[in-house]
């Protein structure tokens, strides 16, 4: 069983609420205990941890030493996104280290060329299970340029509690939004209403609005939370930009 469970439907709003999940990515590392406490006494419900090795993508960040070190000061549900080669390998490190939520990119897996819309890969399948063996949560990123259809068999098969839509190219943070990529969230959300969808990559307080009206309901942000002058704030507005959407 996970540590945490995700949120459900809210009778209320009638779909998934918001949920925010500040990027840790633009944190002080040199207080990084202090700074993701300090997100959470400001309201945000996760921690995002950007898990970079340097292959997949050009950067290379954290890993799992690093969550380890995090869940002996914090409680916080930390959401790991595996932006690596070979996200099998680091499963079982990650469950150890305390991770609640695991994603790890379809391009990673496969070949997207070898993926098909109309039916799962088996290693993708296999990777699933593995996670939700371990009690994590799984998740599932695309790229930009990859079609969010190749998510479809997974989510049809019941083996992903959230989609992670970039909506910048993975790899560093500070980048330009790319609004054309929340067609992608539309997708997933008018077919499947209650999984989550995450949109990660130059959200602020100015875009969610956006990000909301398109299905999203998880929103990472980094540089527009950690270096706003009142993080509660900024966390507050984009919360009131999700559950307020009338979409």
């Amino acid at each position: 069983m996970p540590r945490v469970p995700l949120p459900a439907i809210s009778p209320a709003l009638g779909r998934l609420p918001a949920v925010i999940s500040p990027s840790i990515l633009s944190a002080d590392f040199a207080r990084l205990a202090e700074e993701c406490n300090r997100m959470i006494v400001s309201g945000a419900d996760w921690l995002h941890v950007d898990v970079m090795d340097g292959h997949f993508v050009p950067n290379l960040t954290i890993g799992h030493p690093i969550v380890q070190s995090l869940r002996k000061n914090t409680d916080a549900f930390l959401d790991c996104h595996l932006m690596v080669s070979h996200p099998k390998q680091w499963v079982q490190d990650f469950a150890k280290a305390g991770a609640d939520m695991y994603t790890f990119h379809l391009e990673s897996v496969s070949d997207i060329s070898n993926l098909s819309a109309d039916a799962a890969d088996a290693s993708v399948v296999s990777l699933c299970k593995e996670i939700h063996a371990t009690g994590m949560h799984c998740g599932i990123s695309v790229k930009p340029k990859t079609p969010v259809e190749l998510i479809l068999p997974y989510l049809r098969l019941g083996l992903i509690d959230m989609v992670l839509i970039m909506t910048v190219e993975p790899g560093f943070g500070g980048q330009k939004f790319m609004a054309d990529m929340l067609s992608k969230v539309r997708v997933v959300r008018e077919q499947f209403p209650a999984v989550h969808i995450q949109v990660d990559g130059g959200l602020t307080t100015g875009n969610s609005p956006e990000a909301a009206a398109a299905g999203a309901n998880v929103i990472v942000a980094g540089t527009a939370i950690f270096g706003a002058p009142n993080a509660a704030e900024a966390i507050s507005q984009i919360r009131a930009a999700v559950d307020g959407c009338k979409a």
